[in-house]
């Protein structure tokens, strides 16, 4: 009798969690969290409270009715089997501890409060994060006048072309929520750019954007933090450098948690991103805005790179970053002792300090050079 059991148990797993329909008492999201000193999957309810994935499930299992599952060691394990087991059991263990009344003063020790707990970027770390330059007509020749603005977005959206995709790094440059945004020694033109991650569910290629949806696992706040400053002239006769302007230590921040996409909803309907510097409301937009959609962006990209669960794709910023002159008249850029709060309704908030960097010793002259070594102070 055990061996038709385990053959039942092992086609339960690989069938995806839509053939094994489930309620939900209520929504949930995932992160990755530090505990115990090391990096640990959550389930996020109600944004204040955290669930040790691990110790919660070995709970559930105590109860024969639950079949003994293996678990993600990270979150990328955890996209990638999502529909392929973890949906159910995420949705029994929330179930069991709303019905169980153990999420109120007399909780479990695995359940613990959002403010004792570091939280980390919630993938660690994607294989790739595909970010959309200038997707929002308010972004458009930002810096130039409005006459140049207005007839740059006109002639934008008559000629709307394919998307502009670029590669951001992944491991260095992508932290999590709380963690320091260091602007790198001598770069004084620090930007920020607040955007909607798209966290890939499913292996993609080729696929049409009628059917992305179906490849997205959930949504995330990311920052796209950018350096303004340029190369200096001579040597290589390139204008443009994309690893400078975006590839620093710290300018991916990412998080604070995953919203699985069935606790959402449509992004080209709801979406709603804000960003604040202080006190300061500097960006705001929808999708309204927005020239490529983001089921769009998943054409593009897939079109020319094999997406994989865990990959990330940010849906571009609007209107309101440092370097424009549309919104303040002048540009200003981050400084030392500043606080970014990037804002996602229905996902959450990046809350990340500004410090600046050391001046590093022992180089060579082969370093990128501080801004002010090659352009006029602002």
């Amino acid at each position: 009798m055990r061996k038709p059991l385990f053959l039942t148990l092992l086609i339960m797993l690989a069938m995806p969690s839509a053939a094994l329909p489930a309620t939900i008492a209520e929504p949930f999201k995932v992160g990755t969290f530090e505990i115990d000193g090391s990096p640990t999957v959550g389930i996020v309810l109600r944004d204040s409270l955290i669930v040790e994935l691990d110790a919660a499930n070995l709970a559930l299992e105590r109860n024969s009715a639950y079949p003994v599952i293996p678990l993600p060691a990270d979150m990328l394990e955890l996209i990638s089997r999502y529909d392929y087991g973890l949906k159910r059991r995420l949705y029994e263990i929330v179930n069991h501890l709303v019905a169980s009344n153990s999420l109120g003063n007399d909780r479990p020790d695995y359940v613990h409060d959002v403010g004792d707990l570091r939280t980390l970027p919630p993938i660690m770390y994607p294989g790739k994060i595909l970010n959309a330059a200038v997707n929002f007509y308010s972004h458009v020749e930002e810096a130039g006048t409005e006459e140049e603005r207005t007839e740059a977005r006109r002639l934008r959206r008559e000629q709307r072309g394919i998307p502009y995709l670029f590669i951001k790094p992944s491991r260095g440059a992508v932290v999590g929520n709380g963690d320091e945004i260091v602007i790198p020694y001598g770069r004084n033109r620090t930007d920020w750019e607040v955007e909607l991650g798209a966290v890939i569910g499913k292996t993609a290629k080729y696929v049409s954007a009628n059917d992305a949806e179906d490849y997205i696992f959930g949504y995330m706040v990311t920052l796209d933090i950018s350096d303004r400053g340029g190369r200096p002239p001579g040597g290589a006769r390139f204008t443009l450098d994309w690893f400078v302007g975006k590839g620093h230590d710290t300018f991916a921040p990412q998080g604070p948690w995953i919203v699985p996409k069935e606790f959402y909803g449509n992004p080209m309907k709801i979406l709603r991103q804000t960003l604040k510097v202080g006190d300061e409301q500097m960006q705001e937009a929808t999708a309204g805005d927005m020239i490529h959609s983001l089921w769009e962006l998943v054409e593009y990209a897939s079109s020319i790179i094999t997406l994989y669960p865990g990959d990330v794709i940010s849906n571009g910023t609007s209107g309101g970053v440092g370097m424009g002159t549309a919104v303040r008249g002048v540009q200003r850029f981050l400084q030392p002792g500043e606080v970014v709060e990037a804002t996602i309704d229905g996902i959450g908030t990046l809350r990340m300090p500004v410090v600046a960097e050391e001046e590093p010793e022992g180089l060579t002259g082969a370093a990128l050079p501080a801004v002010d070594t090659y352009r006029d102070p602002l």
